[in-house]
Protein backbone atom coordinates (compact mmCIF):
# COMPACT_ATOMS: atom_id res chain seq x y z
CA UNK A 1 0.00 0.00 0.00
CA UNK A 2 1.35 3.53 -0.68
CA UNK A 3 -0.10 6.31 1.29
CA UNK A 4 0.97 9.98 0.01
CA UNK A 5 0.86 13.06 2.49
CA UNK A 6 0.86 16.70 2.00
CA UNK A 7 3.80 17.77 4.31
CA UNK A 8 4.15 21.31 5.47
CA UNK A 9 7.01 23.03 7.51
CA UNK A 10 10.15 21.53 5.49
CA UNK A 11 12.85 24.10 4.51
CA UNK A 12 16.09 22.45 4.31
CA UNK A 13 17.75 18.54 3.65
CA UNK A 14 17.58 18.80 7.79
CA UNK A 15 13.86 18.80 7.92
CA UNK A 16 13.37 15.84 5.06
CA UNK A 17 15.74 13.74 6.70
CA UNK A 18 13.80 14.14 10.13
CA UNK A 19 10.65 13.48 8.74
CA UNK A 20 11.84 10.37 6.69
CA UNK A 21 13.14 9.21 9.92
CA UNK A 22 9.84 9.95 11.76
CA UNK A 23 7.84 8.09 9.20
CA UNK A 24 10.72 5.26 8.84
CA UNK A 25 9.76 4.33 12.96
CA UNK A 26 6.20 3.97 12.14
CA UNK A 27 5.52 0.42 12.55
CA UNK A 28 4.52 -1.21 9.54
CA UNK A 29 6.50 1.03 7.22
CA UNK A 30 8.57 -0.99 4.60
CA UNK A 31 9.92 3.03 2.39
CA UNK A 32 9.24 6.18 2.94
CA UNK A 33 10.87 8.69 0.68
CA UNK A 34 10.20 12.96 0.91
CA UNK A 35 10.26 15.44 -1.68
CA UNK A 36 11.17 19.07 0.10
CA UNK A 37 10.57 20.82 -3.42
CA UNK A 38 6.78 19.08 -3.39
CA UNK A 39 5.83 19.20 -0.05
CA UNK A 40 5.27 15.55 -0.33
CA UNK A 41 5.83 12.05 1.38
CA UNK A 42 5.05 8.45 -0.27
CA UNK A 43 5.27 5.93 2.23
CA UNK A 44 5.12 2.19 1.64
CA UNK A 45 3.78 -0.15 3.79
CA UNK A 46 0.63 -0.88 6.30
CA UNK A 47 0.94 1.45 8.57
CA UNK A 48 -2.49 3.69 9.02
CA UNK A 49 -2.65 7.29 7.70
CA UNK A 50 -3.01 8.47 11.00
CA UNK A 51 0.23 7.03 12.18
CA UNK A 52 1.86 8.45 9.81
CA UNK A 53 0.26 11.86 10.44
CA UNK A 54 1.36 11.88 13.96
CA UNK A 55 4.92 10.92 13.48
CA UNK A 56 5.52 14.04 10.94
CA UNK A 57 3.54 16.22 13.86
CA UNK A 58 5.53 15.17 16.55
CA UNK A 59 8.25 15.47 14.43
CA UNK A 60 7.56 19.28 14.24
CA UNK A 61 5.81 19.59 11.30
CA UNK A 62 2.23 19.32 9.34
CA UNK A 63 0.68 16.89 7.26
CA UNK A 64 -2.16 15.88 5.65
CA UNK A 65 -3.52 13.09 3.34
CA UNK A 66 -3.63 13.19 -0.16
CA UNK A 67 -3.93 9.53 -1.06
CA UNK A 68 -4.12 6.20 0.57
CA UNK A 69 -4.01 2.30 -1.37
Amino acid sequence: MTTTLKVTGMTCQHCVRAVREALAAVPGVTAALVDLDGGAARVEGEAASSDLIHAVVDAGYQAELVAAG
